[in-house]
């Protein structure tokens, strides 16, 4: 299997470079990174919210190594916002924030990240917009749930991410299904033990539609990551079963990958949002999205080829 390699490639500074350096990877990583500043993205977000979409920024980057850089993911994600609120698109954009930007990793990162990641929300709370905390590697997870529940204490909208192919995520469904509560739910990017996670595609998608039909049956907001045909048709038979409304639940993809199916969703009168990272750092990003789906693979494969 391809993905595992392709995930172990993510971390070495050796593929980094070489695939930094190539001259056709500018082209590819467009597709699914549209910019590198706020400049470059204000037309993609004017563009496909003017299409009735919703969007969800995710300003790349993961490497932090000070707490000066922690304190520069911060601020980026300050910047954006105050431009969403310059266009008044508070209610159509959100963000999506790693904590491994924020300073996780670092010593005392629990509370580092939780400094940096709270005035990101309040100032998103402030445009009418909110936060949803993304999923890392599993042993960040206890610190990223601890500090969605401190952020919720005082904003309730702030969302988080589980992931189908850990064993562990049914049982952090049930206890985030709440009232009020925000879950996107996605099948996993990062490279996992087998001790701790499903290893075969089959089993991750059956684990996607357990853990899927908790959060249709409980009371929260469940936010369906994925762009599978069949779970997609799946989430709307479990939302139709649940008797939940076409506005209580959305579904969401990244930007670049089935742009069609976006569009058909929100003419369709579902909640649709895409998930659009930019930024200078996005060799991990853009590893991930490979390694997600062998045709993003093969749609780079054959730009490398055809461009040698």
């Amino acid at each position: 299997m391809l993905g595992p390699v392709i995930l172990a490639a993510s971390r070495s500074d050796r593929m980094r470079r070489l695939i930094s350096a190539a001259p056709v990877t500018k082209q590819v990583v467009d597709r699914f990174i549209p910019g590198e500043s706020v400049d470059d993205v204000v037309p993609i977000i004017e563009d496909l919210t003017g299409r009735g979409l919703e969007l969800t920024m995710d300003v790349v980057g993961e490497d932090i190594t000070t707490a000066e850089q922690s304190h520069a993911a911060r601020d980026a994600y300050l910047a954006l916002i105050y431009r969403l609120g310059e266009l008044e698109l508070g209610e159509r954009v959100e963000m999506s924030v790693k904590l491994s930007m924020f300073g996780q990793a670092l010593p005392d990162g629990h509370e580092l990240a939780l400094a940096n990641v709270r005035p990101v929300v309040e100032a998103a709370a402030a445009i009418g917009t909110t936060v949803t905390l993304d999923a890392e590697d599993h042993t960040t997870l206890d610190s990223m749930f601890a500090i969605h529940e401190e952020l919720r204490k005082d904003f309730p909208q702030t969302g988080c991410v589980i992931q189908a192919y850990l064993f562990r995520t049914e049982a952090d469904a049930r206890r985030l299904a709440a009232a009020g509560s925000r879950v996107r739910l996605v099948k996993g990017a990062y490279k996992e033990p087998a001790e701790v996670a499903y290893q075969n595609k089959h089993e991750i998608d059956k684990a996607y539609v357990r853990v899927l039909r908790i959060l249709m049956d409980g009371e929260g907001y469940p936010m369906i990551g994925s762009h599978d045909p069949r779970l997609i048709s799946i989430a709307q038979e479990l939302a139709h079963r649940a008797g939940r409304k076409p506005d209580e639940y959305e579904f969401q993809m990244l930007y670049g990958i089935r742009g069609d199916e976006h569009l058909r969703l929100a003419a369709e009168g579902h909640r649709m949002r895409v998930y659009t990272a930019y930024g200078t750092d996005w060799y991990g990003y853009f590893m991930r999205r490979l390694a997600e789906k062998p045709a993003n693979l093969r749609f780079f494969a054959r730009s490398m080829i055809s461009k040698g």
